[in-house]
């Protein structure tokens, strides 16, 4: 028995409309809602994170950006805010990792010591394929973990995979020195982990001691609690 054209598409109509509804409520969406409050109501300097108040969103490891996220305008909205609260005077770091401002997604900003400028570079979905060379010692410090600082061994050399932030495609890259040391240090934040877990020395900087005492590390009144 055949069916008409109509009677096909009378059957046909309902089945595409559930198709559709269920699409749309199991689309991957673009971050939290704690996570898109972080990034849309902080300033274009954030509130960084920081040990023990915000042990959790430190020590949790992060997630990979979806298809989604990766293509949103919220994303973009955070990898500006947290160059700017990088660079910012108050801050002046070398790195910086999501973790840090509230998102446990996998996103940071290393400033290549090894290209002319030293410019500021945003990875995305970052991952360590290989570490490798003579392990040095040297020192590090946080914004994350104010005043100390640490002697902590490092690999002089990685190989970095990650998503291009501006053709969001895949590309790897060797790193090497100074550079390399701030890649390892910005992937363990990711990874849910802190240089104070490797050093071998950890000890109260003085110099930084003093220039933090008058700082507010209040967190902002709107901040999520499921980030605390």
């Amino acid at each position: 028995m055949s069916m008409t054209m109509r009677q096909i598409n009378r059957y046909l109509f309902p089945i595409l409309i559930v198709a559709a509804v269920f699409l749309a409520v199991n689309r991957p969406k673009a971050f939290t809602p704690e996570e898109r409050t972080i990034i849309r109501e902080s300033d274009s300097v954030m509130y960084v994170t920081v040990l023990p108040d915000d042990s959790p969103v430190l020590r949790t490891p992060s997630a990979d950006l979806t298809p989604a996220e990766l293509k949103s305008k919220d994303l973009r909205t955070l990898m500006a805010k947290m160059l700017s609260t990088v660079k910012s005077p108050k801050q002046d770091g070398v790195g910086i990792a999501a973790p840090q401002v509230g998102i446990d997604k996998r996103v940071i900003w290393v400033q290549r010591f090894d290209k002319e400028g030293s410019p500021f570079e945003c990875y995305l979905n970052p991952h360590l394929d290989s570490l490798s060379g003579p392990m040095g010692k040297g020192p590090e410090g946080c914004l994350s973990v104010p005043p100390m600082r640490g002697l902590v061994p490092r690999y002089t050399s990685v190989i970095v995979s990650y998503v291009d932030a501006e053709t969001l495609q895949p590309k790897r890259d060797t790193v090497t020195g100074y550079t390399a040391v701030i890649f390892q240090h910005e992937c363990d934040h990711l990874d849910g982990k802190l240089y104070i877990d490797r050093a071998d020395t950890v000890f109260v900087s003085p110099a930084w001691a003093a220039e933090r005492r008058a700082f507010d590390y209040t967190r902002p009144d709107w901040w999520p609690s499921g980030q605390e």
